[in-house]
């Protein structure tokens, strides 16, 4: 077991690299953050000479992958960090300096245990890309076939596991001083970024998860997903198809090869419709350098370490949800966000329903272009203070790749309206899910199932299991034990004095990394 001394040390080290970036000064200026946290924000910046605009995404490029992976996920919590660390940690890139390529050569022979040669004719030494988890060679199979190769970077995983156990520790001793800290669950979200995190360090779950998208958007044209070779493909390395396409970033390119920008636009987000609410289950790292435009037109996706998931019944809230604001239809919104357990039954659907509105409104019917997304996001926020509404890391994902998504549909089309788009599908899907005919079929199937499951209900105690609205169980949180809370004999004299402003730098440097970075 880590010792707290561990933690305080990892955490002023970085809170150090924090106050060197100017990414400190947010916590003072934050009137959501604590006294005592603001007092320790100054102690540890101490000495620093920080540069006039906070650089988030410098600060955590340069300490290391494990926060690097943390930043992009800190990058959809403006309501965590603030509104200008969430469009600069937007920034982060996810690269590091490439590891030697007969170290990677060696990782690959040890994890199939055997030579490389046996597999692959040739690998090109010079990676094609090198980022915090891993890198990526370009290969030819032994057969012939032009492949990609993933590879871990060795020791990653330990290194991981070292740094997640310290923002564990962070977040519950955030998460312990109440207050607003408690309402948004740092301490859960930590939760979610360890399970994401671990995922992406199994290479086979990618591949799994890349094989499950591409028969889930088999029907779907103009979009696909490269095959994966399972015969060179373990947890430590993933071969797949090699692509040959255009960056969707590089529109001038696309242009010249003639290209129809504004239908590409389209034909991504109502991809991104399709995988998050027919099938439930979506690319979450949608970004321009995983996305790429073949001679054809077909859009081409890569990297599926980050996926997201989202059941049956939230995907028909999120439906409903996005045709009542492309509709107006604000009340309804209201009611879903009541019907889910988003808002306490304490508030009043009509005030809730009068707040999104005002979001709203604004909104209708005008391209990306005219839209401050700053103001909006602060209203939104501004609603879940208002009523109580705690977060939902279950959505964040999805939120994330929203706004990935409406980011590089606007680069391709500055004029389009996400609203417009999204309304002939979503209101598709509803008739289809939702209507009549589908509730009646939807109905028969689960009176069926439950006839079938009474010997087994019967022995359930069902009020073990109360319904828990819109929000999935959430997972099993670590038992961390708060150093206010150890059992220890009275320090005395300079000694005493010296470790509580230790532990309280760590403190400090806790909530900056992971609360009151905005």
């Amino acid at each position: 077991m880590t010792r707290p001394a561990t933690h305080i040390w990892r955490l002023l080290k970085w809170g150090r690299t924090m106050g060197r970036h100017g990414a400190l000064r947010g916590i003072e200026r934050d009137p959501n953050t604590p006294p005592p946290v603001k007092r320790m924000a100054r102690l540890a910046r101490l000495g620093t000479f920080p540069p006039r605009v906070p650089d988030y995404a410098g600060a955590f490029q340069e300490i290391g992958p494990a926060a690097i992976k943390l930043g992009q996920t800190l990058a959809t919590r403006p309501d965590l960090v603030g509104e200008d660390a969430a469009r600069n940690l937007l920034s982060l890139q996810d690269s590091l300096p490439p590891v030697p390529f007969s170290e990677i050569e060696a990782a690959i022979s040890a994890s199939f245990d055997q030579p490389v040669d046996t597999m692959f004719a040739s690998i090109d030494p010079d990676p094609v890309g090198a980022a915090s988890i891993a890198q990526v060679h370009r290969a030819v199979t032994t057969e012939g076939r032009q492949v990609a190769v993933k590879v871990l970077r060795p020791g990653i995983r330990e290194k991981f596991a070292r740094d997640i156990q310290t923002y564990e520790w962070a977040a519950a001793h955030v998460e312990a001083m109440g207050g607003e800290a408690s309402r948004l669950r740092p301490r859960l979200t930590i939760a979610n970024f360890k399970r994401w995190t671990n995922r992406e360090l199994d290479l086979r779950r990618e591949a799994a998860s890349a094989s499950e998208l591409a028969e889930s958007m088999r029907g779907i044209a103009g979009y696909r997903i490269p095959s994966v070779d399972w015969d060179r493909t373990n947890g430590r390395v993933m071969t797949v198809e090699w692509v040959d396409g255009v960056k969707i970033s590089n529109t001038e390119e696309l242009i010249r090869r003639g290209h129809d920008l504004p239908e590409l636009a389209s034909r991504l987000v109502l991809a991104f419709l399709n995988q998050a609410i027919s099938a439930g289950f979506f690319h979450a790292d949608m970004h321009q350098g995983n996305l790429f435009v073949e001679d054809d037109g077909t859009i081409v996706a890569i990297d599926f370490g980050i996926m997201g998931r989202i059941d049956r019944r939230a995907r028909q809230w999120l439906a409903e949800i996005l045709y009542g604001l492309t509709t107006g239809n604000y009340r309804r919104v209201a009611e879903i966000h009541f019907e889910a357990q988003y808002v306490p039954s304490y508030h009043s659907v009509d005030e809730f329903a009068t707040a999104l509105r005002a979001v709203g409104e604004p909104m209708r019917g005008k391209p990306v272009s005219e839209l401050s997304v700053g103001q909006m996001l602060d209203s939104l926020f501004a609603i879940t203070r208002d009523f109580d509404m705690q977060t939902q890391p279950h959505l964040l994902l999805l939120q994330k790749t929203m706004v990935m998504v409406e980011g590089i549909a606007t680069q391709l089309n500055p004029k389009i309206n996400m609203w417009d788009v999204s309304a002939p599908y979503v209101r598709s899907w509803i008739r289809d899910e939702l209507g009549p005919e589908a509730a009646i079929a939807d109905r028969i199937r689960t009176d069926t199932e439950t006839l079938l499951r009474i010997p087994d209900l019967v022995r359930r105690i069902e009020d073990r299991f109360p319904p828990k609205g819109g929000a999935p169980e959430p997972p099993p949180l670590p038992d961390i034990e708060l150093m206010w809370e150890r059992r220890r004999e009275p320090r005395r004299g300079w000694i005493g004095y010296a470790v509580s402003a230790l532990a309280g730098a760590g403190l400090a440097a806790a909530a900056m990394t992971l609360g009151w970075i905005g």
